[in-house]
């Protein structure tokens, strides 16, 4: 039976840098096992939506929830324990440059966990096997493309085996091949971890291949305007703003990729 109650829920969220704010009123859930989108154009606040559902940011008001645990208020040692089960992929990819990509993949461990040094290795060459990587555990960052290097953030991402992933813009700066890889990694961890995946992106190819529900941010009223399945809003959104963001140059084709 599945659990009626959300992984993530936020309540209220208003969003805000001083006086300036940016988003408010923000009501949205995400189910357990979904590939949620977090989307919109530029500058409509979706990776500032992340930032706070880690604890980067403070919402001006609001709350976010993991479970029935109330994370914005929720105490340091709390907050860690909810964090510790949540992985992120930052959209640079974050990854530690002096580092090769077995050490970027054990570091979380090597802080979280009582494993050995043989151990940790053994975990971060299976981690990195499961993203497409094995046999690239001594190489640095520098050595391997950009589409490489989001799969290694990838794997550092899920090195902890999180029950939740926040991805942002995972497919930023990437070519058509590398993005469509990538978005068939994100459903396979999905369907293999069991883990909930949300996801920034304004991608339409990755917003229609993995999205099971979402949110769309309007920069103009600083607010979510629509929500739902994004083949659903698609079809059936008469919001002028909603309906030209999903079809630009993917017109009468919901599933199809905007580079064709």
């Amino acid at each position: 039976m599945a659990d009626p109650q959300p992984h993530i829920a936020v309540h209220e969220l208003t969003l805000a840098y001083g006086d300036r704010v940016v988003l408010r009123d923000l009501d949205f859930s995400v189910k357990r096992g979904q590939v949620f989108i977090v989307m919109g154009g530029s500058g409509c606040g979706k990776s500032t939506v992340l930032r706070h559902l880690i604890g980067l940011g403070e919402p001006a008001k609001g709350d976010v929830f993991y479970g029935d645990v109330n994370f914005t208020r929720a105490a340091a040692g709390e907050r860690e324990a909810i964090l510790r089960r949540v992985g992120v992929l930052y959209q640079s990819g974050a990854l530690w440059s002096s580092m090769t990509l077995a050490e970027n993949v054990g570091f979380p461990l090597e802080e979280y966990t009582d494993l050995t040094q043989d151990e940790i290795r053994d975990v971060a060459s299976f981690k990195l096997a499961l993203v497409g990587l094995g046999g690239f555990e001594d190489y640095y960052p520098a050595e391997i493309s950009g589409g490489m290097q989001k799969r290694a953030g990838l794997a550092r991402a899920i090195a902890l085996d999180p029950e939740a992933l926040l991805l942002d813009e995972p497919s930023a700066g990437l070519d058509p091949v590398s993005s469509r890889l990538l978005d068939d990694l994100i459903l396979q961890l999905r369907d293999s971890l069991g883990a909930t995946i949300v996801v920034v992106t304004h991608e339409l190819a990755s917003i229609f291949t993995i999205g099971d529900d979402s949110v769309f941010l309007d920069a103009e009223t600083r607010t979510a305007i629509a929500g739902g399945s994004p083949k659903e809003l698609l079809a059936h959104s008469t919001d002028a703003r909603v309906r030209r963001f999903l079809t630009r140059g993917a017109e009468g084709d919901p599933g199809g990729r905007a580079d064709g």
